[in-house]
């Protein structure tokens, strides 16, 4: 009978990922080496398509940071079913985005700010002071940039400015590429249940990490979402539903940048990105 590693090695063949180096990785996982980093996107998507085929979901990650992601002689056991099972329960039980929540989300906008929000975080964006100028202040600064993000939605040459500086967050170009890359394969070809293995530093406790499976469980439901890569401080995710303009794009991205620390732009610069990219960057950094 083949073991684990033999079936996997099988469904490899004709594949770019045939003949690679492939052993235990940790907590149960499969470590494949030799992942090119400039096309570990392309490698990915080779795994994802296998996934019904070897019943493990892929992520990339690395080892310039931690020196335990090696390929093991023997296998390492993962977490019991039940232990599985009760981690999963709890996350879809919970309302992740109570934990998290961008610093900015209450900000007040005072007299004589307006301009420094309308700006935006590129540098680049058109002053659209006036598309605000009669919001009443002080008012927060989400209901300013919703009221922004509207009348932006409502002109179509100005958004197709904003959205030329801004599409660049939402394209792989913009994602972090290693020194070094790994396909580790997650005993598990559930979502949810996936986030027990994903090691992100925006999740160092288990509640958070629970709080992140059910994130990722959501985002593939809702916009097929599939996490590519995991390089500790950074998550980075292929697309296959964009937000539409209006309400889908204006949620999606409050949610990306409450898990998204480090992302910074306005949340009315990334509801226009959302709109046309296939490639979510998450940076969530000390």
């Amino acid at each position: 009978m083949l073991n684990d590693l033999d079936r996997i090695e099988a469904a490899f063949v004709g594949t770019p990922l045939a003949g690679l180096p492939i052993g235990h990785g940790p907590s149960g996982t499969v470590l494949v080496a030799g992942i090119d980093p400039h096309r570990l996107h392309e490698a990915w998507q080779v795994a994802d398509a296998l996934v019904p085929a070897i019943g493990r979901l892929p992520l990339m990650v690395t080892d310039d940071f931690d020196n335990a992601l090696k390929i093991r002689p023997e296998s390492e056991p993962g977490p019991s079913e039940s232990e599985l099972r009760a981690f999963a329960e709890a996350a879809e039980s919970s309302d992740p985005w109570q934990l998290y929540r961008h610093y900015s989300e209450d900000d007040e906008v005072e007299e004589g700010e307006v301009e420094y929000y309308a700006r935006g975080g590129t540098g680049a964006d058109p002053d659209l002071t006036a598309l605000v100028s009669d919001v009443a202040l002080p008012t927060s600064r989400q209901t300013l940039e919703r009221a922004l993000y509207d009348r932006l939605l409502a002109d179509a040459d100005l958004y197709a400015r904003v959205l030329g500086n801004v599409r660049f967050v939402t394209q792989t170009d913009y994602w972090y590429t290693p020194r070094s890359v790994l396909l580790m394969l997650l005993p598990t070809s559930d979502v949810r249940i996936s986030g027990y293995w994903v090691s992100f530093f925006g999740a160092l406790t288990r509640e958070h990490q629970r709080r992140l499976a059910e994130v990722l469980a959501q985002w593939r439901h809702r916009w097929d979402a599939r996490l590519v890569a995991s390089w500790g401080t950074m998550l980075q995710f292929q697309v296959g539903r964009r937000p539409a303009p209006g309400d889908e794009a204006w949620t999606a991205a409050g949610q990306l940048k409450a898990l998204a620390s480090h992302l910074d732009l306005s949340r009315w610069e990334v509801a226009v990105a959302l709109s046309a990219g296939d490639a979510w960057f998450v940076h969530n950094r000390p």
